[in-house]
């Protein structure tokens, strides 16, 4: 008798279930990972109005209110404009008050919406704080 070679049915089942299996975790996970990095791309178009602001307030005593629209931050700093619209960016607003940023993403970074707010311990420091917001907004989606 001659030995037969190749797979059996059953082997070749497990294999295309095992590899179900891993597409139905990593597709999810790669779309997240997509978006993450979208995402990234849009906090980095911000950062010089963070800059600026930055700056506005440290030139106006640390005061929110004097820098949270864009014509104080322009007085203050000679910033010029905000963002514009992109693939990933919709819309950047500088909100009253506090001097919040709002990041609108587009479709393709699942319309997101990420606000930067200030926050200022003394002086010299300055933190912003990350929130998300809309549907289908998470941290895995916004690295926020």
């Amino acid at each position: 008798m001659r030995a037969q070679k190749g797979f059996t049915l059953i082997e070749l089942m497990i294999v295309v279930a095992i590899i179900g299996i891993l597409a139905a975790i990593a597709i999810p996970q790669y779309q997240n990972y997509v978006t993450r990095a979208r995402w990234a791309e849009n906090n980095t178009v911000i950062a010089p109005v963070k800059a600026a602001v930055a700056e506005c307030l440290q030139m106006n005593n640390s005061t929110l209110t004097a820098c949270d629209t864009l014509d104080e931050v322009k007085a203050a700093t000679g910033y010029a404009a905000l963002p514009s619209g992109s693939n990933n960016l919709s819309s950047v607003e500088l909100n009253g008050t506090t001097a919040a940023i709002k990041v609108t993403g587009t479709a393709a970074v699942s319309s997101c919406v990420v606000t930067w707010t200030p926050s200022v311990a003394d002086a010299n420091k300055i933190t912003w704080t990350g929130v998300t917001s809309g549907t289908n907004c998470s941290r895995t989606q916004t690295g926020i």
